[in-house]
């Protein structure tokens, strides 16, 4: 594998009388790569006029600027935190027809702020899917066990591959932002799950904790690794992917991981500073690698077995 290289930033916006055009951070990618992209867009919230960033956060402002930027970047998968139920229809709905999506929301009625992840149909097919709570009861919507005062969640997806024949495993994950504790017992609960599972692997999210930090020490010390570490190329200068609305930071916290087990080639991975019009999406900034598996490490698709999991909102049926 090459030194990874760190180019310069790009552009973080476009403004003027292009300003409805925008360069992607990675954008489509050819077979074999595939597109992957977490991003926590945060939930819509009631305004309050006197706080910080308070016009910046307002949702009717960011969802034209994210529209924009899913349209310019078509990940092949992309994991969300943080949505409310209309901020996700309005998601799927600037995707388009192609992406599939499954989630939950993280309360008991599985409503409120969900997780999910939106896929590619034309490359990936969503085999089976399930929705985990981060806590000992893994299967019980709502609950809680590590010492969050919220439920926290994962959703897993088996996907198959429609290019390769291959499959793969993704997650995608919001940790918690309070309790260290929580966090820390919700990556043994994910690595545990991850270890257990065959064929390629992909955990993303919001962790809420820093690169080094016992949450990600404990996910990366068995499959899995933190795709920036090991691309060939990084897609930033060593930004953080927190900027609360302000322009991507060089040494700024890096809460949002995507991470691959060890079989994957990453080609390109970092955070996107992109900023349509000038707009800043969300409060965090996305995540993305260009990743492909050596066919000796991708899982051969196995026969389909009947999906026995509670099935979670989609907002088109998966293809047979």
């Amino acid at each position: 594998m090459t030194p990874p290289t760190d180019p310069a930033p790009a552009p973080a916006a476009t403004t003027g009388p292009g300003a409805d055009r925008v360069v992607p951070t990675v954008g489509p990618v050819a077979a074999p790569d595939l597109h992957l992209m977490t991003y926590n867009v945060r939930r819509r919230m009631p305004q309050v006029l006197t706080t910080r960033h308070a016009l910046a956060d307002r949702w009717s402002t960011r969802l034209p600027a994210l529209r924009l930027l899913l349209e310019a970047e078509r990940p092949s998968v992309l994991g969300i935190q943080e949505a409310l139920p209309d901020q996700s229809a309005q998601l799927a709905d600037a995707l388009g027809a192609d992406y599939a999506s499954v989630g939950t929301g993280r309360d008991r009625d599985r409503g409120g702020e969900r997780v999910e992840l939106h896929v590619d149909t034309t490359r990936l097919r969503i085999v089976r899917h399930e929705a985990l709570w981060l806590s000992a009861t893994p299967t019980v919507p709502g609950s809680r066990s590590y010492g969050n005062m919220i439920p926290r969640t994962a959703v897993h997806a088996e996907l198959d591959d429609l290019v390769t024949g291959a499959r793969l495993h993704v997650v995608v994950t919001h940790f918690d932002h309070l309790s260290a504790r929580s966090r820390r017992h919700s990556a043994v609960q994910l690595r545990t799950f991850t270890d257990a599972l065959d064929g390629p692997v992909v955990v993303m999210g919001d962790f809420n904790a820093v690169v080094d930090s016992p949450a990600h020490r404990e996910l990366t010390r068995g499959r899995l690794v933190d795709s920036r570490m090991v691309a060939d190329a990084r897609l930033d200068p060593g930004w953080g992917s927190f900027s609360n609305y302000g322009p991507p930071r060089t040494g700024g916290r890096r809460l949002d991981w995507l991470l691959v087990d060890t079989g994957a080639h990453v080609e390109r991975a970092g955070v996107g500073g992109v900023r349509p019009g000038g707009v800043a999406p969300s409060d965090h900034d996305p995540v993305h690698a260009v990743v492909r598996w050596p066919s000796g490490h991708a899982a051969p698709r196995p026969p389909d077995e009947p999906t026995t999991e509670h099935r979670t909102t989609e907002h088109r049926p998966e293809e047979s």
